[in-house]
């Protein structure tokens, strides 16, 4: 099984989602966003420019 991301919807109305590993650990969570589709939009964000990203080491 892959990991997944899960959309959440907080008491306060606004929406996050987390990004699971497929052991079911969160290895990632959004900000938080005032509409589904905004947080729906991070998510693709997310799906597009991750899987090239670099790492950048800023403990050096």
């Amino acid at each position: 099984m892959s990991g997944k991301f899960v959309l959440k919807k907080g008491s306060s109305g606004k929406f996050h989602f987390n990004l699971l590993a497929a052991n079911g650990q969160v290895i990632a969570t959004s900000e938080t966003y005032e509409s589904k589709e905004s947080a729906l939009n991070g998510i693709k964000s997310v799906q597009t420019n991750a899987p090239g990203a670099t790492i950048v080491d800023e403990t050096k």
